[in-house]
């Protein structure tokens, strides 16, 4: 069982998702006020908050910021239209657990349940694996002479140049700074780059920074002990500490606050760490790689990172394309993706429709692999036959290339409807996505059916039986 609050200022998903996670045995609270929810956690420990990004009164990002102000171990989901994945990817990337996209499906929030309740048991921050190990993995491409390893790697150009500099700093125990976006797989590089090392088999311990609050950001990578502060029943050893021997991978390394960063300059100067409230220090032997989805050297000109820290990490750097770069890789990828969705789903679909890679491979899939994962269980969850089509898809991905989803007005009410559809009729906000997509397009070509069935890819037979079924 999860004690959950739940966040949103539409009273019907409030009350759907009570009644529904209620009956799955879950403690449900619900409010339709930001201020309101954020009075409830000051009172009340929760497992998960499921927060509405668009909340009247204040929005996603400030809600996550209180909560990992007062009770860092809650952990917070962001609800988002299904416009606002760049949305999505920020906030995870200040700490957030996941997002989920409207319209909701049922089975996608027990998903995301289990998951907190299972991240809650580890003893460190959960991160997604992107790219979880799986057999595939071990083929080994030519072209790249890289050793096997246990993860799925891509085969394009721009992959076969990434694992060539990854097979080339491995090896050594030099500090890494290794760059791409949200979502990119930066996390899955430093495990390869560990595992590739002398210090493979030793611990590797991943620490998404963005979601150290300040206060106990010194607790978590140095450890404290027993006394040292009020609530600290107990001595407690650091990631760093765990970690000796191995490796550690600060994600997100520019959310550090300047004291953290001072503490930090220190230990990979001496090699040695102090607990808080300890006398004596202690010697690690620890290889240290960072992530960053912006560059440093800017961060370092605008005073939010220290420049003598930044050259100690930056003995060498990785950029780790976007997924839009490597083309070459959707397919493996989709397919890496749709056996795990499979395993973690009991579902057995075997495979995507044709036009569905078509589509994927014009898609520029701003969230990166992670939105690739989501779409991917998603419309494995959707599905009701053996292959993925594209009615389960969302429509920012199917229409992507013919109708740009950023162009549309994001006043237009028919959008807000979709948006903010009740939980109660899923189908009909898909439904809704659809109509609104479709009535935009014949607005512009002014109901020119051949233009407008040529616009959206499919023939008049179809758009007509589809106007006739909204009423346009």
């Amino acid at each position: 069982m999860a004690h959950i609050l739940v966040i949103d200022d539409n009273l019907d998903i409030c009350q759907l998702l009570d009644r529904f996670l209620t009956k799955k045995g879950h403690n449900v609270q619900t409010t339709i006020s930001g201020k309101t929810g954020l009075d409830y956690i000051k009172k009340t420990q929760y497992d998960l908050i499921f927060c509405d990004f668009k909340l009247r009164e204040m929005d996603g990002r400030e809600i996550l910021q209180k909560v990992k102000e007062v009770s860092p171990s809650t952990q917070v989901v962001i609800i988002t239209g299904y416009a606002d994945v760049k949305i999505a990817v920020e906030v995870i990337k200040n700490g957030a657990f996941d997002y989920i996209t409207k319209p909701l499906i049922p089975d996608e929030i027990l998903l995301l349940i289990d998951r907190c309740m299972l991240a809650k048991k580890e003893s460190h921050s959960y991160s997604v694996n992107f790219l979880k190990p799986n057999e595939m993995g071990n083929s080994s491409n030519s072209s790249t002479n890289l050793p096997k390893d246990n993860y799925l790697r891509g085969i394009g150009k721009e992959s076969r140049k990434l694992y060539k500099e990854v097979q080339l700093v491995a090896p050594t125990n030099l500090s890494v700074v290794i760059y791409g976006e949200s979502g990119a797989g930066k996390e899955n590089i430093a495990k390869i780059i560990h595992e590739q090392s002398s210090r493979a088999g030793k611990p590797f311990i991943a620490i998404d920074c963005g979601a150290l609050t300040k206060e106990l950001a010194g607790s978590e990578l140095w450890g404290h002990e027993k006394g040292a502060f009020t609530g600290a029943h107990s001595d407690k050893a650091g990631q760093f500490e765990l970690a000796d021997g191995g490796t550690i991978f600060l994600d997100e390394i520019s959310n550090l606050s300047y004291e953290i960063q001072v503490g930090l300059l220190r230990l990979v100067q001496e090699r040695k760490l102090r607990r808080i409230g300890a006398s004596k220090d202690r010697s690690i032997d620890v290889r240290i790689l960072v992530a960053s989805n912006e560059d440093l050297r800017k961060s370092v000109q605008e005073g939010k990172f220290r420049e003598d820290l930044f050259f100690r990490f930056n003995e060498f750097s990785i950029t780790v394309p976007p997924l839009r770069e490597r083309k070459d890789d959707i397919a493996a990828f989709s397919k890496h993706f749709l056996e795990l969705a499979n395993e973690e789903l009991n579902k057995d679909l075997v495979g995507f429709d044709p036009d569905v890679l078509d589509v994927f491979l014009n898609y520029d899939w701003p969230g990166n692999l992670r939105e690739m994962r989501n779409v991917i269980r998603r419309a494995i969850l959707l599905s009701n036959g053996r292959t993925i089509s594209l009615s389960g898809l969302p429509p920012e991905v199917v229409y992507f290339r013919k109708f740009n989803f950023k162009e549309l007005d994001e006043e237009d009410p028919q959008l807000e409807t979709v948006r903010n559809d009740s939980y109660s009729s899923l189908k009909n906000a898909a439904a809704g996505a659809e109509a609104a997509i479709l009535r935009k397009v014949l607005e512009e070509v002014k109901y020119n059916r051949t233009k407008a069935a040529q616009r959206l890819g499919i023939d008049r037979k179809t758009l007509f039986n589809k106007m006739k079924q909204y009423d346009l």
